[in-house]
C-alpha cells in the first residue's frame, strides 16, 4: 500500500488546481499507544474531509489519503503535528474526484509487512539520491537487488538488477538467508517502487551482520521523475498501486489493466487469452483459485455490475449512503400497503 507518486508538498506541479489532493506517505518512527493515534487520525480525516487508508504500527505509518486540494495543507500540516513526525513528507497528485470510497485507520503489526515485527526500520542503510543511483549501480562490484514482488518486477526493472522472485514481502528475509548471507562483505544496493519497502529492507540487511548496504531515495518513481529517459538505466514500465496499474518513464499510464481476481498487471492483449474471464480470473491466477473462490468472484462482479447500470457505487461511504436509502424506500413502500390511509396520502402529495 503506499506506494509515493509525484512531487512533495509544498509546491505546485501540473495539476495542482484540480479540486482533489492525493497525498502518499510512510514514515517509520516508534509509536507507543497505536490505539490512541488511531483514534486522532481518524477525527483528522474527519476533520478535513479526507479518504483512503493509513495503517498504523509500534513502527510508523504508512497511508494514501485523499481530500480536498483546498483542506490538504491544513490535514499534512496536522499529521507533522503529531509527536515524532515532524520531517514527514508526503508525495502527491491531483484528481477530479476522489479516488478512494471510505476513510480507514487501521492498525497492523507492521505497515508494510515483512513479518520482523520486532525490527528496528529506523537504522536505514545509507541513502542514494537518483541522480547518483547510476554511477552506484553501474559498479561492477555493486550486487543491485529489486525488493519488490514477481509481478511487479516482470514489467521493468533496472538493468541488471538481481530478481528474488518473492510472492510477497515476507518472503524476502527467507531471499536473503538462502542467496545473499554468503555476500555480507559486498555493496548491496536495493530498491522498491516508492522508497518504503528497500527501507525496511536494507534496515533488515544490516541487522543480520551486512555493512554496506544502499538504497534509492524516494524510489523508482522519483528516479523516473529526475532522470531524463536519455540517462535512466530503467527497463520497461513500472507497477504502482493505483488506479494506473502501471506507468512509463514519463509517470504516464502504461496500458495495463489489473485482474481483479489476482490484482496481477495485465496487458489488453491478456484479456483475449481463454483463462480471463473478467472479475473472476487471468492466466496468472486461473489455476490458483477454488471454484468457490471462483463463485466469490463472479457474485462480487455481478453486484459491481448491477450498481453501475443504476448508475450507483458498490463499494464505500456512498454506497451505504445509497444502500440506506433503498432500504427505506422499502420498508416505506411496505408500511404505506399495511396502511391505506398512508397510501393515500402518498398518492396524493405526488
Amino acid at each position: 500500500m503506499a506506494e509515493p507518486d509525484s512531487k512533495s508538498v509544498p509546491g505546485t506541479p501540473a495539476g495542482a488546481n484540480l479540486p482533489i489532493t492525493v497525498m502518499a506517505f510512510y514514515k517509520f518512527h516508534r509509536v507507543e499507544t497505536p490505539s490512541t493515534l488511531q483514534t486522532h487520525l481518524r477525527s483528522l480525516l474527519d476533520l478535513h474531509d479526507m479518504k483512503g487508508t493509513i495503517l498504523v504500527a509500534k513502527e510508523g505509518l504508512n497511508g494514501t489519503i485523499a481530500g480536498p486540494t483546498s483542506k490538504a495543507p491544513a490535514m499534512l500540516n496536522a499529521l507533522r503535528s503529531i509527536p515524532g513526525f515532524a520531517e514527514l513528507n508526503a508525495k502527491v497528485s491531483y484528481c477530479e474526484d476522489y479516488p478512494f470510497l471510505r476513510a480507514k485507520v487501521k492498525l497492523k503489526r507492521e505497515i508494510v509487512t515483512m513479518g520482523q515485527p520486532d525490527l528496528d526500520p529506523t537504522q536505514p542503510g545509507e541513502y542514494v539520491s537518483p541522480k547518483d543511483w547510476n554511477a552506484l549501480i553501474e559498479d561492477p562490484d555493486v550486487l543491485l537487488i529489486d525488493t519488490r514482488n514477481d509481478y511487479e518486477v516482470a514489467i521493468g526493472s533496472f538493468k541488471g538488477a538481481a530478481n528474488p522472485n518473492t510472492v510477497r514481502f515476507r518472503d524476502f528475509p527467507e531471499y536473503v538467508k538462502t542467496h545473499l548471507d554468503q555476500d555480507k562483505d559486498k555493496k548491496i544496493a536495493m530498491f522498491c517502487t516508492g522508497g518504503i519497502r528497500c527501507e525496511k529492507s536494507t534496515a533488515y540487511l544490516k541487522s543480520q551482520g551486512f555493512e554496506s548496504v544502499y538504497h534509492l531515495e524516494g524510489g523508482i518513481l522519483q528516479y523516473l521523475e529526475d532522470v531524463p529517459s536519455a540517462e535512466s538505466l530503467w527497463e520497461g514500465d513500472c507497477f504502482v498501486f493505483d488506479e494506473r496499474v502501471a506507468v512509463d518513464h514519463q509517470l504516464e499510464p502504461a496500458g495495463y489493466i489489473q485482474c481483479h481476481a489476482c490484482r496481477r498487471p495485465l496487458k489488453p492483449v491478456d484479456t483475449e487469452r481463454p483463462e480471463y474471464i473478467r472479475g473472476e480470473s487471468c492466466h496468472h491466477c486461473a489455476d490458483e483459485t477454488s471454484e468457490a473462490d471462483r463463485a466469490r468472484f463472479r457474485e462480487r462482479q455481478r453486484q459491481i455490475d448491477l450498481a453501475q447500470s443504476r448508475g450507483e457505487s458498490h463499494l464505500g461511504d456512498s454506497a451505504r449512503h445509497q444502500q440506506r436509502q433503498h432500504r427505506d424506500a422499502k420498508r416505506s413502500a411496505k408500511a404505506a400497503q399495511r396502511n391505506p390511509e398512508q397510501k393515500v396520502q402518498r398518492a396524493n402529495s405526488s
